[in-house]
């Protein structure tokens, strides 16, 4: 920097020459000090100047007395599970206060490899927006499912030079980081400022190694006992509050004056449906100050700890040399959102959205490849020792068991009633078949099993959408009806549907790798809305959100039993077990 340039700048901050932009009269929450105080804010190409006097601007805001808090970061997202274009995402996110995300690409790169990596970055690479990206490092997610993808740390490496990657993403793979995998240590290596955790039921020895291999953060507690265990080893624990997983209210109990700044807020994953109606991390925020938090703290966790914590200077505060990413509040402890800035420039007004333009989709549409498929593979045989001929014969099955807003599943036992040699489901029990079929490389593979909880009493619902390697799953009371949901996922390239009896009641398709569709955000929610209105009517639980629910069957990292590809996986043994004992 030259001396007139530095010269320049300690006028700028000084208050000595004009700048672009200056707030006056503005109740600044102050991340720092803890406080909120009036004063004048200085902004000029794009960065906050300071806090104080600044006589000269270009343009000048009188705030009246309205607060002013950092732009939110929501610090772990993966903006395939909003179902929208990454441009939609963003806009939808700014909307709602929030001008920086890290997002987390491994459900679109389980499926397209590193083209889909390379989607995301271009399709954000001219937002008015700070999207950050984390490399997935667990492409496939487990040995136990068959992914579109195997990205390797050489393969990763490649996207280490862009400016918007930042870290290794959520290293569900725990088990090889402690046992030291080869192929899992050249990935820890990669030089990246941040490593995101992810590792749920952890014990507390495996937990030291795992902080000790770099990783510091995580968001999959979901008891106080475990965020404090984590607390006391350094993590940067992060409280989610998704669609489908929701722990903030949950783990609030364990944040404390002291460990607050340990503290951070996501979302993880959520519907376009959440993102209109509710929000994003000013939801969250909202949420935790109605529990009683004191709302500066509460702002501290959706900006400056988040910034902290993944390794953002520069981002989540107001104050001199920080990037001018600001929200404008009327009340803080409503947090209705005003007016929200990025680099200095209004993006939004009372909740109106920017609108962006979007990158191609050439190449990313043909992701639907079941191989050779019969309504037969959906059959789960009884044990020899039954005797096919009797109808009142009955089988001990392992069934999953679902939680309310949660995605940690329950393992269980239960009788169903088996006709010629079958296990039927059992509507009285509300004990519904499940499949997962591969659809990336034509192998022809399908899990089958059964899952309690959902409360489906008729019908069959199905997705393309089924962390992490995003097979084709499917739940029914029976196998003609699963079979016409699968059908109609094929033939939509991808998506979401709902059947009852031979009737495809709601659909929506998601061409962009099965995963999202091109359509706006509105139009979205609008048919996402309709699909879970008739999922009720199928009897689906109100305490659960089907689409996302089912969506996360499949993901055998996350206790206890899960279903994938190729077949039952006992996720704290990590091994495939029979559904039938």
């Amino acid at each position: 920097m030259s001396m007139s340039s530095f010269k320049q700048r300690m006028d700028e901050a000084r208050g000595l020459v004009k700048i672009d932009l200056v707030l006056r009269r503005a109740r600044l929450v102050n991340v720092f000090s803890g406080e909120i105080h009036e004063t004048e804010i200085g902004i000029h190409q794009g960065y906050f100047v300071g806090i104080g006097e600044f006589r000269d601007a270009e343009l000048e805001l009188d705030l009246g007395g309205n607060y002013v808090v950092p732009g939110l970061i929501d610090g772990h997202v993966h903006i395939e599970s909003s179902l929208l274009s990454p441009e939609e995402f963003c806009s939808l996110l700014l909307s709602h206060g929030v001008t920086t995300a890290v997002v987390d690409p491994h459900e679109i790169a389980n499926v397209m490899g590193a083209k889909g990596i390379q989607y995301i970055l271009d399709s954000v690479e001219a937002l008015p927006f700070n999207a950050y990206v984390a490399l997935p490092s667990c492409v496939p997610a487990t040995s136990l499912e068959t992914s579109g993808a195997n990205l390797g740390a050489q393969d990763l490496s490649k996207f280490l030079n862009h400016p918007r990657v930042i870290g290794l993403g959520e290293v569900m793979d725990f088990h090889g980081v402690i046992e030291a995998h080869p192929a899992m240590i050249e990935k820890m290596e990669l030089p990246v400022s941040f490593k995101d955790g992810h590792a749920p039921g952890i014990g507390s020895q495996d937990l030291n190694a795992y902080y000790r291999a770099g990783i510091h953060t995580e968001h999959e507690c979901s008891t106080v006992e475990e965020m404090r265990d984590r607390l006391r080893r350094g993590f940067h624990v992060m409280l989610r509050e998704g669609s489908a997983a929701k722990n903030l209210l949950d783990l609030i109990p364990a944040v404390t004056a002291g460990n607050s700044g340990q503290c951070l807020l996501v979302t993880d994953d959520r519907h376009p449906t959440d993102l209109i109606h509710e929000g994003s991390i000013d939801y969250l925020v909202r949420l935790a100050i109605k529990a009683g938090m004191d709302p500066i703290q509460v702002i501290q966790m959706a900006t400056i700890n988040a910034a902290r914590a993944i390794g953002l200077p520069g981002l989540g505060a107001v104050a001199p040399g920080y990037q001018a990413d600001f929200v404008i509040l009327k009340d803080l402890n409503r947090f209705e959102i005003e007016e929200v800035y990025w680099r200095g420039v209004k993006q939004s007004s009372r909740g109106e959205r920017p609108q962006f333009s979007r990158f191609p989709i050439s190449g990313l549409t043909d992701s639907v490849h079941l191989g050779t498929w019969s309504p037969s593979k959906l059959r789960v045989a009884a044990k020899q020792s039954l005797t096919p001929e009797l109808n009142s014969e009955r089988a001990k099955v392992r069934v999953i068991g679902v939680q309310d807003h949660s995605l940690v599943t329950s393992a269980l036992i239960r009788e169903l009633p088996v006709i010629d040699g079958f296990v039927q489901t059992d509507p009285a029990q509300k004990i519904a078949k499940i499949a997962v079929l591969e659809r990336h490389q034509g192998t022809g593979n399908v899990g089958v099993g059964f899952v309690e909880g959902l409360g489906l009493e008729r019908g069959a619902i199905a997705s393309t959408v089924a962390h992490d390697s995003h097979n084709l799953v499917v739940v029914g009371l029976s196998d003609e009806e699963m079979n016409l949901a699968i059908q109609t996922c094929v033939e939509m390239g991808g998506g979401l549907c709902l059947v009852e009896r031979d009737q495809v009641i709601g659909k929506i398709p998601l061409p962009i790798a099965g995963l999202m569709t091109d359509q706006d955000a509105e139009a979205v929610a609008q048919i996402l809305d309709g699909l879970l209105e008739k999922a009720l009517t199928l009897g689906i639980s109100r305490n659960v959100d089907p689409f996302m629910t089912l969506a996360f069957l499949s993901l055998p990292v996350i206790p206890e039993l899960k279903l994938t590809d190729l077949g039952l996986v006992d996720v704290e043994q990590f091994l495939l077990i029979e559904t039938v004992l």
